[in-house]
């Protein structure tokens, strides 16, 4: 498979190609009758795989020959973004807001480049295809109108809020954190719509932030089992030998300084007043690795 990929993408490099349709292909290149379906496959991952391009009119060639880059979609707050290319000897290229066409932050996409200037300023396009998604799945906060809802996303290289009809609430209520699914991409003027499918918790809720991230990034919420054992497998007794090199203040009294929904109590202040009448501050913190 890999020989023939390699073969097609020489071919299309050679100086004198020019953009062929598939019937093209498979008369300049020979390909028998009893290939056809496995050349035909071989076309279609090359062009899924960003190596080679079909033009609107069905014509195939590479992207380096076309004008085209291939590369992920680096999104930006404002609501532009840049596409990284996979070649990195390429300048990444500037993509307008209105050049996303749809692609979202970390997608990978072929650009036009629609605008090249001087070596020291930077190069601009627009996209052009989608590739791949990164993310089918947003977490954000949920908020609802009278007719429907949406999700402002967490992350800010996301530019535009989700849409959710009535009917794909989940029973989420405006103010909570939540997980919605992309069931359509956004086109042109019209945002992303989605469902909510999985309700994280009130935007305020102790914890709620931190599992907005592990789901934003796909963690796993459950420690593995051979972590879990080694954690049980640890004492809580304090020998002589963890004593060593170590100061008792157990009899001074300290004051957290950690905020009361705070998990680890592990900062602490104290304040004694000397025989010759100043005072003494400690600053405490825990070493949480011991």
């Amino acid at each position: 498979m890999n020989q023939r990929k390699d073969r097609i993408l020489e071919f299309m490099r050679e100086d004198a190609y020019k953009p062929l349709l598939f019937n093209e292909l498979v008369m300049v290149l020979a390909v028998p009758e009893k290939d056809m379906e496995l050349f035909k496959l071989v076309i279609e991952e090359l062009e899924s795989e960003g190596k080679i391009f079909k033009t609107n009119r069905d014509r195939y060639g590479v992207p380096e020959r076309m004008n085209l880059v291939v590369g992920r979609l680096q999104g930006k707050a404002r609501g532009f973004g840049f596409v990284i290319p996979d070649d990195e000897d390429l300048k990444d290229i500037f993509i307008p807001a209105d050049g996303l066409n749809g692609a979202m932050n970390d997608d990978r996409v072929v650009a036009r480049v629609n605008s090249k200037l001087a070596p020291d300023k930077r190069v601009e396009g627009e996209v052009i295809k989608i590739l791949k998604r990164a993310n089918n799945t947003v977490v954000g906060t949920f908020e609802s109108s009278r007719y429907f809802g949406f999700v402002i996303p967490d992350d800010p290289r996301i530019t535009g809020d989700i849409f959710i009809p009535k009917d794909e609430f989940g029973g989420a209520k405006p103010g909570q954190k939540v997980v919605a699914e992309i069931i359509k991409w956004p086109e042109q003027r019209r945002n992303a719509e989605g469902k909510i499918i999985e309700i994280i918790g009130d935007k305020n809720e102790p914890g709620a932030d931190i599992l907005s991230i592990i789901k934003s990034y796909k963690l796993n919420e459950d420690f593995p089992e051979d972590v879990i054992q080694q954690a049980e497998a640890i004492g809580d007794t304090v020998t002589e030998k963890m004593l060593a090199g170590r100061r008792d203040l157990k009899k001074v009294r300290m004051v957290t300084i950690d905020s009361e929904d705070a998990r680890d109590l592990d900062d602490a202040v104290s304040i004694e007043k000397l025989p010759n009448g100043n005072y003494k501050l400690g600053v405490h913190i825990a070493d949480v690795s011991h």
